[in-house]
């Protein structure tokens, strides 16, 4: 009755409002939209009720309505109770009628927030011609308490899995299989007539059809003893803490949180007849995760599989609420965290994670490896990449400066953790307490035995026997990097001087390396000054980021393709984005869809359903079965095969390339924070057919094959001159043909 009373009320108060403007002459009646915003976010969180919003002043966001297309105006309103809201009145902010497009980032205006209070609020668009939404459903938040470092969140979503199947042994034990591994803990539901003791194993690899209790590196298994009796049918199994993932350091998981662990197969030993398989639960620990909002087929099934593999490796691993590195410690790397931020935003409209990493780096203990500090800046670039919010730039801007290692510059623009400030006050102002640690170049994960330190651990390495000096060219080619984003962050803070001195910086290491690091005889770049080792590493580094002149280009990436996947799945990041920007689509894809020990499907193949933390066990003895780090088609999939990306901060334009290579066919779905990017495709021998679709309030730009010899939009022709072609809110068709 109350809903109707609602309904009701907000018909007629449409109705009034109609006839008001109708009086007026500004709309006629076919000015109203009959959907409104949705996807309503607060600070970038989806579900803010169980979230401590830390912002006295918070930014909103939502989703235009289809029917708005293109949003001209906007009216919020925040109110203290439902009531109030319900009348449409915002006895805390009512933003009145704003003519702009925004749909992200609008502050909250007027008296700031009270902390510890909960808030409601809704909003409705204004399109062209006067057009005006309803309001959409409200969305509850509540306030912390303000300039705390991390905003806290008690948001999780459980999932209680039933197995996908099960059996009966023949000793009488059961053996299950819940279809994928996840952070959990078993329910067990039986019935007994006397108290007897089960033995249950959980674990996340088989051997010869039963739980491998030796699994090796870090995959996880373990027994536990459960009492059961007859005044009881359900039991949480108490799993037994990890003492490395349990330390200090590790992140810690909400109080209300039971002992997880990943696995996905369970076995049950010493029950009767009467457990019945099919009830015993997976109950499953994720952070907010829609799985609705990104999806991706084509006519390969190996890249379908893949791609199925590392979209679930991201929902698996965001446990933790922030993220980390598998299950063995739990603590966020940078690098980890960086290549798990591009996969989670294009696999899920979710900014809040890789936000709160960002603040873990600069208010915890950073890690070790010179490169790692160099991807802070990157993860933030891509923060304000994708959501066009510059906050966290102007909070942590001076520190950053730290984390670019600009500290460390020698001679011709080069850093060097030879340098005499590789010091204690470096590492201070990096965030160490122990300011006599130091960091060390790394390259890729892990190193070769004899290349690090004595290290002899490690079956083999994935650094294709990079050889190190005091200029490295990796670690170069990543501050290259680092001064490019550090100028656009100061651009955008209005730090002339300062952008300036970055692109200095930036132009003057580029010449260096292409002057000193360059072999111009053999046409590729070597691992450093002193050396003329050439490895897969000291090139797809410098074409990732943008080093390699155009003239050198061919050589370069000869080169690359001569060393096959000779790197990390950390390292294929960067494989992959150098070919893509190189337009080498078929070696891309091959790469992408091998089935070799060195491959994606490799992971598959073992029995995995998380991607791993090396190729195969063989080649990370420690290794595990639960890292995000190794889901890159995740992202590669969108950002390369299909070239999408945002071009502007905040998907203000969108480009889009597509490099589809050999394939016949393919469909994705890609969110942003303006809503899903839609895209079909099919090829025959002389044509590419596409349908793009944006979401509203985005525009965009697609690039077409240079092979075009002509290019129909909508049926009609169009001049092929400029090479791309403009796109607006809703479908376009593109017909691309070949010569």
């Amino acid at each position: 009755m109350k809903t109707l009373l609602k309904s009701y009320y907000h018909t007629l108060l449409y109705v009034l409002i109609l006839c008001s403007f109708l009086s007026t002459g500004e709309i006629t009646a076919q000015n109203f939209s009959s959907d409104a915003p949705t996807g309503l976010t607060v600070e970038f969180i989806r579900e803010p009720k169980s979230i401590q919003i830390i912002d006295s002043k918070p930014e909103f966001s939502w989703l235009v309505p289809q029917s708005i297309a293109m949003q001209k105006g906007y009216q919020i309103l925040v109110a203290s109770s439902i009531q109030v809201l319900d009348k449409d009145s915002g006895d805390v902010w009512d933003s009145g009628k704003v003519m702009s497009p925004s749909a992200i980032n609008v502050e909250l205006s007027g008296n700031p927030l009270k902390e510890n209070t909960t808030y409601y609020w809704k909003v409705r668009s204004m399109g062209s011609n006067g057009i005006i939404s309803p309001y959409s459903e409200h969305q509850e938040f509540t306030t912390g308490k303000f300039g705390a470092k991390i905003t806290s969140s008690n948001f999780h979503q459980i999932e209680y899995i039933s197995p996908t199947y099960s059996r009966k042994n023949k000793d009488g034990s059961y053996f299950i299989d819940f279809g994928k591994a996840a952070f959990a803990t078993l329910n067990i539901n039986y019935t007994t007539k006397k108290p007897k003791t089960l033995t249950i194993r959980l674990g996340e690899k088989l051997l010869n059809g039963a739980i491998d209790r030796n699994p090796g590196g870090t995959i996880r298994f373990q027994e536990v003893l459960l009492k059961v009796s007859p005044e009881k049918s359900s039991y949480q199994i108490q799993l037994v803490p990890d003492a490395k993932n349990t330390r200090p350091i590790a992140t810690p998981m909400p109080p209300s949180f039971p002992i997880i662990m990943p696995f996905r197969y369970a076995e049950i030993v010493g029950a009767s007849k009467n457990l019945d398989p099919s009830k015993q639960i997976q109950e499953a620990y994720f952070d907010y995760f829609n799985y609705d909002t990104s999806s991706f087929i084509s006519n390969d099934t190996i890249l379908n599989q893949v791609w199925d593999l590392c979209k679930y490796s991201i929902k698996a691993t965001t446990f933790a609420g922030v993220y980390v590195d598998g299950d063995r410690e739990r603590i966020p790397y940078e690098a980890d965290a960086y290549l798990n931020q591009l996969s989670h935003y294009s696999v899920d409209n979710e900014f809040a994670i890789a936000r709160k990493t960002i603040e873990y780096f600069f208010e915890s203990m950073p890690t070790w490896p010179t490169e790692w500090q160099l991807h802070v800046a990157m993860m933030l670039y891509q923060d304000y990449m994708f959501t066009g919010n510059t906050e966290l730039i102007e909070k942590y801007y001076e520190r950053l400066k730290a984390k670019t290692l600009m500290a460390l510059e020698v001679e011709d623009g080069f850093i060097s953790i030879s340098s005499p400030n590789h010091n204690d006050d470096l590492m201070a102002s990096l965030g160490f307490p122990d300011t006599s640690s130091r960091l060390r170049d790394i390259v890729d994960w892990p190193p070769e035995s004899n290349n690090f330190g004595g290290i002899k651990r490690y079956q083999r390495g994935e650094q294709d026997q990079y050889v190190f000096t005091r200029i490295n060219t990796v670690v170069n080619a990543f501050y290259y990097h680092n001064m490019k984003i550090m100028a656009e962050f100061a651009g955008i803070l209005n730090k002339p001087t300062e952008e300036l001195d970055f692109e200095l910086r930036a132009a003057h290491v580029k010449k260096s390396i292409n002057d000193q690091l360059f072999n111009k005889e053999k046409g590729y770049y070597v691992d450093g000054i002193g050396t003329e080792h050439a490895s897969l590493h000291a090139n797809m580094f410098p074409l990732a980021f943008d080093l390699v002149p155009e003239e050198h280009l061919e050589t370069v990436i000869t080169h690359i393709k001569s060393r096959g996947m000779a790197c990390s799945v950390y390292g294929a990041q960067y494989l992959m984005e150098a070919l893509y920007k190189a337009g080498e689509e078929n070696y891309a894809l091959e790469l992408m869809t091998a089935t070799h020990d060195r491959s994606w499907y490799n992971m598959i193949k073992i029995g995995s359903t998380i991607t791993l933390e090396a190729w195969d066990m063989k080649y990370k003895v420690n290794g595990d079965y639960n890292h995000a780090w190794g889901a890159v088609p995740a992202n590669i999939v969108p950002r390369g095969l299909w070239g999408i990306q945002p071009k502007t901060a905040g998907y203000g334009l969108v480009k889009i390339q597509p490099q589809m290579s050999i394939l016949a066919n393919s469909a994705i779905m890609v969110p942003t924070i303006k809503g899903a990017i839609k895209g079909e495709f099919k090829q025959t021998e002389n044509e590419k057919h596409y349908a793009v679709t944006l979401p509203p309030n985005m525009v965009g730009e697609f690039y077409f094959d240079s092979t075009a010899t002509a290019v129909y939009v909508n049926d009609a022709p169009i001049n092929t001159a400029f090479g791309y072609i403009k796109l607006v809110p809703g479908e376009t068709k593109i017909v691309v043909a070949l010569k």
